[in-house]
């Protein structure tokens, strides 16, 4: 176990540097001026160009690459244009909401969905596992900013029971921040309830049909032991790797639903960065999103490692 976390950190150390040069390289093509965008398109050439050596866009490429990575390696990710203030206190600001709201819709869509797909599973063919599997269907192919629109004018407006906006009030209670969650938290729902559910289901309908389970049910081992001791442990198990990476996609690719909540997260710190061309901001939130994906990968992998006697046999060789 011990080699196999050094080896799949050491992966990811190299994925992260590889997203590091990706994210560097993608923030100077895009199209338009840094200095332009800060000072306006009324700007004077000349102001301009001084602005862009103040910047340092008038040194090298790689000059500048190994200056920022230098920087983000010792917490340092520069100075935001837009905002001028640290790039990292804004990042850890909107990571902190981004994570919240992620985390809230996890606690609330991960046992509903696991729930939905191992029930599917043991009613396979009958109304409620095609009622369960199309239902999730539906939900999951409608764009999120469609449910969202939906849920404000139904709870929001014609039925306000909750509030339309994601930012609860300055000395809010932690409660009362839950509650301001709670809409946002339920669009997310709807569009990864069918999917989880659609691989939880998958998993339990191959676990049932395995010779084990087979042979734990001629014994004549009772149908709801058999399902507890047989088949969720091993069925559930691809949905750890598919939970872990939607909650980092919950944390940095949350742009819709974030415009549509007025909620300050992550995604749509990186949307105004690429915007308003802020490359210190844009890099290091891109780069923070990478680097969740994969801690997050990394602990599912360690789960399913640790609960699987058959991954944990590959892993180990024994």
């Amino acid at each position: 176990m011990t080699r196999f976390l050094i080896r799949r950190a050491g992966l990811g150390l190299i994925t992260l540097w590889l997203l590091s040069v990706g994210v560097f390289l993608g923030a100077q093509v895009l199209p338009g001026n840094p200095a332009r965008a800060i000072l306006g398109q009324d700007a004077a050439p000349a102001a301009v160009a001084q602005l862009n050596s103040q910047l340092g866009y008038d040194r090298p490429l790689l000059e500048r690459y190994f200056d920022w990575l230098g920087g983000v390696l010792t917490g340092d990710f520069g100075t935001s244009y837009l905002y001028q203030s640290s790039a990292g206190d804004l990042i850890a600001t909107a990571l902190g909401n981004s994570l919240k709201l992620g985390l809230f819709a996890v606690v609330l869509i991960v046992p509903l969905s696991l729930a939905g797909g191992v029930f599917a599973a043991l009613h396979r063919g009958r109304f409620a596992d095609k009622a369960i599997t199309f239902g999730g269907m539906v939900v999951s192919v409608l764009p999120e900013f469609v449910t969202g629109i939906v849920l404000l004018l139904v709870l929001g407006i014609w039925w306000p029971v909750l509030p339309i906006t994601a930012t609860a009030p300055a000395g809010a209670g932690p409660l009362e921040e839950l509650k301001y969650l709670v809409l946002p938290a339920l669009a997310l729902m709807a569009g990864l309830f069918g999917y989880i559910a659609r691989v939880a289901r998958a998993g339990t309908i191959e676990v049932l049909d395995a010779d084990s389970t087979r042979t734990a049910t001629v014994k004549g081992l009772p149908r709801r032991q058999v399902i507890r001791r047989h088949v969720l442990r091993n069925a559930l198990l691809p949905s750890i790797t598919v939970t872990a990476t939607q909650i980092g996609y919950m944390v940095g690719g949350l742009v819709v639903i974030e415009r549509l909540f007025n909620y300050q997260g992550l995604g749509l710190l990186i949307f105004n960065a690429a915007q308003r061309k802020d490359f210190p901001l844009l890099q290091g939130a891109v780069l923070i999103v990478g680097a969740l994906y994969i801690v997050l990968t990394l602990l599912a992998d360690v789960v399913q490692a640790v609960v699987n006697p058959r991954v944990r046999a590959q892993v180990t060789g024994r």
